[in-house]
């Protein structure tokens, strides 16, 4: 049986279920919306773990889950007593994720490489990736050397906190004395079309964006569109974005390439908890039916021209 946990209105998580359902996937949802009358207990004894998931219409010892996909997010804001509850269900959830006999999709464990993002760039060059010249400081002198050096540049987080890309303009070197307070990364921009992988198990699905847009997540806020279409790569790139995910120890990731003019691949992230529908919504990829075929233990790939067997 495959356990679903996060918010069950999450485009990722709903999608996941629905193709549970069209492969009859026997599987379970914990909504993280919807505990009331939830309980999920975990017991260690002699180094083996045990437990059990209560909802209001079942009990399911968790050794009958063989699978887990798990897109937890903040508990929802209501009665503190109630917060409590869900925030102490969340992480049992979450702790029992790390030690499960079965197939877990990801484990959180094997998702903090991305919680520093200077780190992670460590780990995707040395899996044979480009990345960007990058520098992390609080120090405003050293950005304006940077820019003079690499020329475009632009900015993000350092963590593994959502933010939004942005070129390094005149109106942001005005304002370079908040870096003071606040340690942030500065890369070399580099030209060319972004192509989001994702990795599922040894399935490899494409995507081209065309954008104009500095962060084409927020095209829309620029008054700008984003064409996303399946795209092809090549094997080596496409081994290469499988070795890395298993390098990382994520069975499932989004991987945010740039296609140079010149035909270079430069990687930017690993995101190990991807929102794929976004993609999966504009392209027709299938990439919730492989993911949930590799919740089930099945190693055939996915019948679609779009996706890339390794």
């Amino acid at each position: 049986m495959i356990l679903f946990f996060g918010y069950g209105d999450d485009p990722a998580l709903s999608r996941a279920v629905r193709a549970a359902e069209r492969l009859e996937a026997e599987h379970l949802v914990l909504d993280q919306q919807a505990l009331d009358g939830c309980d999920f207990s975990v017991v260690e004894w002699g180094g083996a773990v045990a437990g059990q998931l209560r909802v209001p219409w079942a009990r399911v010892p968790l050794a009958d889950f063989d699978a887990a996909y798990a897109r937890p997010l903040a508990p929802v804001a209501h009665d503190p007593v109630a917060h409590q509850r869900e925030s102490a269900i969340a992480d049992a959830v979450v702790s029992w994720l790390d030690t499960a006999d079965a197939r877990v999709v990801n484990r959180p464990r094997t998702m903090h490489s991305n919680s520093s993002k200077p780190f992670q760039a460590q780990l995707i060059a040395a899996a044979g990736f480009a990345v960007p010249e990058s520098l992390v400081t609080t120090d405003p002198d050293e950005v304006v050397e940077f820019a003079d050096r690499v020329g475009g540049v632009v900015f993000k987080s350092i963590s593994g906190v959502r933010s939004i890309v942005q070129r390094l303009d005149a109106g942001y070197l005005g304002r370079l004395e908040r870096v003071r307070t606040l340690p942030t990364q500065f890369q070399a921009f580099v030209e060319g079309v972004d192509v989001r992988v994702h990795v599922v198990g040894g399935e490899v699905f494409a995507t081209r964006i065309e954008c104009a847009a500095t962060d084409y997540r927020y095209a829309a806020r620029e008054g700008l569109d984003a064409d996303l279409t399946a795209t092809t790569l090549s094997d080596d790139v496409a081994q290469r974005c499988v070795d890395l995910a298993a390098s990382l120890s994520l069975p499932f990731v989004g991987i945010d390439l740039r296609e140079t003019p010149s035909g270079d691949m430069v990687c930017f992230e690993v995101n190990p908890m991807p929102g794929y529908s976004y993609f999966e919504s504009n392209t027709g990829q299938p990439i919730s039916e492989a993911l949930v075929r590799l919740l089930a233990g099945k190693t055939e790939p996915v019948a679609d021209v779009t996706g890339q067997r390794r």
